[in-house]
C-alpha cells in the first residue's frame, strides 16, 4: 500500500447531495470528485478537437466540455463524441435546437440554462431530446450573464441574485419532472463565487459543479481556484470542477487534480514533496524537481515523493513517502524506499535513479492492491 493515504485528522465532511450521471461518470452521492475541462478548439475542427480531448483525457480529465454554437457544430460533435474516450458536454446558451442536436449527437450533457432558451414549449422540446437520449443537463449561472430582472432587482451580480437564479432554472426542470441535472454559480471574483456557492449548497441537493469562471492565466489563475476552490471543498461543498486558465486544457486538469490531492479527496500520480531551494541544498532542487515532474508525467498509480535539498528536513519527510531522495555532503544523497533508509546515490546519478526506483515502487503498489482487491472478493 502507498504510504500516500489519508489519514483520520485529514478527513473532509462532504455535502450530501443527489447522485446523477454524465455518461458513464457518476457526479454526486459518494463518487469521487470528477475534474473537468473544457476545448478551445474550433468544434468544427474535429481532428484537432478530438486531439485535444484525448491530450485531457490522458491527464485525467474525467469530463471534457465542447462548445456548440451553430449547426455546424452540432454535426461536428457526433464525430467528436464517438472518438472520445470520456464523456462530452456540450456547451448551449440560447438556441434550442442546438440542445436537442446535442442530445442526439450524443453529448452525455448539456450545459444550458433553461430559462434562457424561449418558451415553454422549446424547454420541453429539450427536455424531452435530453430523456430520450439518456442526457443530462448542467445549469450554469455566471454572474456576468445574470438575467436582467435580477439585476433590476438587486442592483448588480450579487450572491442572493445569483442563487436566486439558479433556483428559478432548477424549477423549471423540476416543473417538467426532470432531475437529472447539476448546477455552477461562476463568478471570476473568489468572494463572489465562494458566497453563492454556500447560497446555492444550502437551497437545493443537485450535484454540484465548481468553478472561478475567467480566473485568469496560468500562475494567477492557479491561484485564484486554488483558494476559491479549496476553501469550498474544506466547506464540504463540490462534486465536479473545472479549473478555468486561459492555458491549455490539460494545465486546467493539471491544476485540478493537485487542488484535489492537497486536500487528501483524490491521488492521482506522484504527488512530490520538495522543499525551496536555500543554501543548505546539496544538489540542484529546482532544476531536479523540474526534471522529475516531466519524466514521472506517465505515472498514474497514486504515490509520493519527497526531494529535500539536505538532512534539516529531509529524513523526517522522507519517512513519510514512498521513495524520497534527501541531499547530504560530497556529491552524494540518501534515498528512502517505502519510508525507510535503503542507499546512498550521487547527485549526478540522482535523477534516473529516482525515475527507476518510482516506476519499481508503482509496480509494487498496483500489485499489493489487486491482491488486497482479489481477497476481498
Amino acid at each position: 500500500m502507498s504510504l500516500n493515504h489519508v489519514r483520520p485528522w485529514k478527513n473532509i465532511y462532504r455535502r450530501t447531495s443527489r447522485q446523477i450521471m454524465v455518461g458513464n461518470v457518476p457526479v454526486g452521492g459518494d463518487a469521487p470528485i470528477s475534474v473537468q475541462t473544457m476545448t478551445n478548439t474550433a468544434t468544427t475542427d474535429v481532428a484537432a478537437t478530438v486531439d485535444q480531448v484525448q491530450r485531457a483525457a490522458e491527464a485525467g480529465a474525467d469530463i471534457v466540455r465542447v462548445s456548440v454554437p451553430d449547426e455546424a457544430s452540432s454535426k461536428a460533435l457526433k464525430e467528436i463524441v464517438r472518438e472520445s474516450p470520456v464523456p462530452i458536454v456540450a456547451d448551449i446558451h440560447f438556441h434550442y435546437r442546438r440542445g436537442i442536436e446535442a442530445a442526439e449527437a450524443g453529448a452525455a450533457c448539456l450545459r444550458i440554462n433553461p430559462g434562457n432558451i424561449g418558451s415553454e414549449d422549446r424547454v420541453r422540446e429539450v427536455i424531452a431530446a435530453a430523456r430520450d437520449h439518456g442526457c443530462s443537463m448542467r445549469i450554469g449561472v455566471n454572474a456576468g450573464s445574470l438575467e436582467r430582472h435580477l439585476l433590476e432587482k438587486y442592483g448588480e451580480p450579487c450572491p442572493e441574485a445569483m442563487v436566486e437564479s439558479g433556483l428559478e432554472h432548477i424549477r423549471i426542470l423540476q416543473d417538467n419532472d426532470f432531475h437529472e441535472f447539476k448546477i455552477s454559480v461562476k463568478a471570476s471574483d473568489v468572494f463572489l463565487s465562494a458566497a453563492a456557492y454556500q447560497g446555492i449548497a444550502d437551497a437545493t441537493d443537485a450535484p454540484i459543479h465548481l468553478g472561478i469562471t475567467e480566473a485568469g492565466g496560468l500562475t494567477s489563475g492557479t491561484i485564484k481556484s486554488a483558494i476559491g476552490l479549496g476553501n469550498l471543498l474544506w466547506m464540504g461543498i463540490g462534486d465536479t470542477l473545472r479549473v478555468s486558465l486561459s492555458a491549455d486544457p490539460v494545465e486546467e486538469v493539471k491544476v485540478g487534480y493537485e487542488i484535489l490531492k492537497s486536500l487528501g479527496l483524490r491521488h492521482r500520480g506522484v504527488n512530490i514533496i520538495s522543499c525551496p531551494s536555500c543554501a543548505r541544498q546539496g544538489f540542484d532542487v529546482i532544476g531536479t524537481v523540474e526534471k522529475l515532474e516531466e519524466r514521472l508525467e506517465h505515472i498514474k498509480t497514486p504515490m509520493s515523493l519527497s526531494i529535500i535539498g539536505c538532512v534539516v528536513n529531509g529524513p523526517g519527510e522522507a519517512l513519510m513517502t514512498d521513495v524520497g531522495f534527501t541531499g547530504g555532503g560530497a556529491g552524494r544523497g540518501m534515498v528512502y524506499l517505502a519510508g525507510k533508509k535503503s542507499h546512498s546515490m550521487s547527485n549526478d546519478e540522482m535523477i534516473d535513479h529516482i525515475v527507476e526506483q518510482v516506476e519499481k515502487r508503482a509496480e509494487q503498489i498496483e500489485a499489493e492492491e489487486k491482491v488486497a482487491g482479489e481477497a476481498a472478493e
